[in-house]
């Protein structure tokens, strides 16, 4: 298991020089033409490529399953004494990962504090051409940075990457959570403003399409990426701070030309490879790294709130590509269950082994074996949902309308995936999905009260995000205490509960000297500064 000992200031394990540490991370992006100028572009697409983003074996199996996506309950999990507890080493690769590109992650902090050096020591003429990279890459660094303030609060963030910068090793300083989350809200919106009015040369376009794997280079999906960003981040604050949020959400949907968003042009059926943000695999592989990810620690079990209490009651369409019924091996014959049902979450870990058979597993196609699962970055159906719950809260529109368009693209979505990971299952017909709509489960028309309007929402954005955005779903069920889940208690002292934030690893904790400004709100019950129901 490799463990990486690098904090936020130290970009490079304790046994590097400076000198060498220093011409490592520039000699990858070397431009051929000009041998001692790194190439922004090479930077950009460092950035990009990361297995923190895409369902990656790593951060499945050592971040989102044993931890976040058991705090979310979008995995199922061994009930024992220790199931909450976190592990400080995989807590601190993750950790690492946004500061350094030495691990699993893209190290999105230091590469972009290597491009703002490198883009300072341009001709004026040079800039202008590669202003595009760096605008992508705020909106890149915006996002992930809110993910590490939505699971741990404050972090090092405004002086990190000093080596990068200055030339220098200093311990930074903890951002204010609050302060800095208002800070990457106004990077997005500066960055949506460029790509709203962005005109490139035929030259510059031709390479920052090349570079850019995410969104080939489209100035209109970068646009639409950095607005759901920021409508994602805006809405997560609008509990803490609702003038703000509600100012600027007002804005941004009451003009949709100025503001596009990553929203599907609100059609159940459109196009998640060409409309969602999502980061494709970038080499051929013929094993899936989601199956041991799931199977090797009992993720892969349908999870009880999910299928038992929220889909199967509304016959939900997506049940099918979502679950396989599974079964049982008798006299040598495998016997497929008769229904789908999931194993309760109130059974002990004895009684997990010994029954779960007889329960639904996730489904094959679409998650275990899907060799080309993408990176989920933000989707439709999210940006949909987002919008139902502003139109619905402050009265800006239709939010009935966004609510189905979410679902209907929720189940176009999985429909997707399960089609990529080579499943045969027809997409449902309209009257399935008109039936579902109208199920009393689900009806949005039919709930009564915003409250219970609101719930719908909240329950069916956990629902779509899953396990594979078990970080956004985190983060939002912490938001709006939804869905209202049961937790076992445990028997282990400390951890007897899931916590409301994530502690700081050790590799920032042992060598910050600036830890102390945070220590005391360093503790599994401090809330994040936008949780506040």
């Amino acid at each position: 298991m490799k463990k990486i000992f690098i904090y936020t200031a130290v970009l490079l394990s304790l046994a590097v020089s400076f000198s060498a540490c220093k011409k490592s991370i520039d000699k990858d992006y070397l431009n051929p033409e000009l041998s001692t100028q790194p190439i922004i572009s090479g930077f950009f697409t460092e950035m990009l490529n990361s297995d923190r983003v895409r369902p990656a074996y790593w951060n499945l199996r050592t971040f989102f399953f044993p931890q976040i996506s058991i705090y979310a309950q979008t995995t199922t999990f061994d009930n024992v004494s220790s199931a909450y507890k976190h592990r400080d080493d995989y807590i601190g690769q993750y950790w690492s990962d946004f500061y350094y590109p030495a691990g699993n992650g893209s190290g999105p902090m230091a590469v972009y504090r290597a491009m703002q050096t490198a883009y300072a020591n341009l001709s004026q003429a040079d800039q202008a051409n590669q202003l595009v990279y760096m605008e992508a890459a705020k909106i890149v660094l915006a996002e992930r940075a809110a993910k590490m303030i939505d699971m741990w609060g404050d972090i090092p963030f405004s002086q990190a990457g000093s080596l990068e910068t200055a030339s220098t090793i200093k311990n930074p300083a903890f951002d204010n959570a609050k302060t800095l989350y208002t800070s990457l809200i106004s990077d997005l919106n500066e960055a949506a403003t460029y790509f709203g009015s962005a005109k490139l040369a035929g030259n510059v376009q031709s390479a920052f399409s090349k570079a850019d794997i995410l969104n080939s280079g489209s100035t209109t999906k970068w646009q639409a990426y950095a607005n759901s960003a920021r409508l994602r981040l805006l809405m997560r604050i609008s509990n803490v701070d609702e003038p703000t949020a509600k100012a600027a959400v007002t804005a941004m949907l009451a003009n949709p030309t100025t503001y596009p968003l990553v929203d599907g042009a609100n059609n159940g059926n459109y196009s998640p490879l060409s409309s969602d943000i999502l980061l494709q695999p970038l080499t051929t592989t013929t094993s899936s790294t989601l199956s041991s990810a799931l199977v090797e620690i009992d993720s892969y079990w349908a999870p009880d709130y999910k299928l038992n209490k929220v889909m199967l009651p509304s016959n939900d369409p997506r049940i099918r590509v979502m679950f396989d019924k599974y079964g049982q091996t008798v006299s040598g014959k495998f016997i497929p269950n008769a229904k789908y049902r999931a194993m309760p979450i109130s059974y002990g870990s004895g009684q997990q082994d010994t029954a779960f058979s007889k329960y639904a597993i996730v489904d094959s196609a679409t998650f275990l074996n899907n060799i080309k699962m993408p990176g989920i970055v933000i989707t439709a159906s999210e940006v949909n949902f987002l919008k139902a719950e502003a139109y619905e809260r402050w009265g800006l529109g239709d939010a009935s309308a966004a609510y189905n368009a979410a679902l209907k693209q929720s189940i176009t979505f999985y429909f997707y995936l399960n089609g990529i990971g080579g499943g045969s299952e027809a997409a449902p017909t309209t009257a399935e999905i008109d039936a579902f709509l109208a199920n009393s489960n689900v009806n949005y028309a039919a709930a009564a009260g915003q409250s219970q309007k609101l719930a719908l929402i909240y329950i069916q954005k956990w629902l779509h995000f899953g396990f594979l955005q078990s970080d956004e779903a985190w983060a939002e069920y912490r938001r709006t205490k939804y869905p209202v889940l049961t937790f076992p208690v445990e028997t282990l002292t400390d951890y007897q509960n899931p916590p409301t934030r994530l502690l700081y690893p050790t590799v920032e904790t042992g060598y910050n000297t600036n830890y102390s400004t945070v220590k005391a709100k360093d503790t599994r019950t401090t809330k994040v500064f936008w949780d506040v129901k």
